[in-house]
């Protein structure tokens, strides 16, 4: 098949399809200057300024089902975070539709911590910003500082206290604390040590067992290879692949290795090359 040619995929066990979304932003620039303006007048946009459109999101389809871990990579700025924001609902696509089976939940954006309060504290309001009543809460607390790994003494303490890696830890224990159908986890799993990361993995094969779907954004292709079983390649706004974490991963390593390198050229040429061979999802309504 052609790089022009579709695979047709159906939904009938679909917890989220993308269907040919996009996005594009609107943004100001400066253009050239003709003549003497004032730095007032560009802020202020009396002339000098023109509008551009970026092109954040190409045009996408993806079907994720039930069961799915699906790892999502790529460079920075190759458009993941605006792939999981109009998941989440947090930015609408310019064009194409998005459909969930339910409201996906994003690791700390629906775990409303503050850090001037413990961690004790940040279990409570979380998980009744999630909806919990007082009951639930204190049913799932235990369970909670346990996937966290957190003693009781770091706990008792400010959030503003804890290490990057500690707030990460408390945030995944209490955004899985409502078995989510559909989890976003956004460079969350970096940190933390092995019995972290093995809490972690369990805990993701546990949604996906409960019929869920758990996207995991990560720089980590150990991470990706060891937590996923599918993974998406992200890469300038478009997706130039998607299949077996393993292959996708290598690929992607062969890409980025390159352009460390500063073979530019040839990373380009490369990328095209996984372009071309890349058969896009056509979505099948039934």
């Amino acid at each position: 098949m052609t790089a022009t040619e579709t695979v047709a995929t159906t939904v009938s066990d679909a917890t989220v399809v993308i269907d040919n979304a996009s996005l594009t932003y609107t943004v100001r620039s400066a253009t050239k200057e003709t003549g003497p303006r004032s730095l007032i007048q560009r802020i202020r946009g009396v002339a000098g300024v023109s509008q551009q459109y970026v092109d954040a999101l190409k045009p996408l389809s993806l079907v994720v089902r039930t069961g799915e871990a699906v790892g999502v990579i790529g460079t920075n700025g190759s458009g993941k975070s605006t792939l999981m924001k109009l998941l989440t609902g947090h930015l609408p696509p310019t064009q194409g539709t998005i459909y969930a089976t339910s409201t996906p939940v994003m690791l700390g954006v629906n775990a409303a911590l503050v850090k001037q309060i413990s961690g004790y504290d940040n279990i409570t309001l979380g998980c009744l910003a999630m909806g919990m009543t007082r009951q639930q809460v204190e049913e799932k607390r235990e369970s909670v500082i346990e996937l966290s790994g957190l003693e009781d003494r770091a706990l008792r303490l400010p959030m503003k206290a804890y290490s990057s890696g500690m707030a990460s830890r408390l945030q995944f224990a209490i955004a899985t604390s409502m078995d989510p159908e559909i989890l976003i986890i956004d460079e969350a799993l970096n940190t933390g040590d092995a019995q972290f990361r093995d809490r972690t993995a369990a805990r993701i094969d546990e949604l996906r067992s409960q019929a869920g779907s758990v996207f995991l954004v990560s720089h980590s292709l150990p991470t990706i290879r060891e937590m996923t079983n599918r993974c998406i390649w992200v890469q300038q706004g478009e997706l130039v692949m998607d299949g077996d974490p393993a292959e996708v991963t290598k690929a992607y390593h062969g890409y980025t290795k390159r352009m460390a390198q500063k073979k530019y050229e040839e990373g380009a040429k490369y990328l095209d090359g996984i372009r071309q061979d890349y058969v896009p999802q056509a979505v099948v309504w039934s």
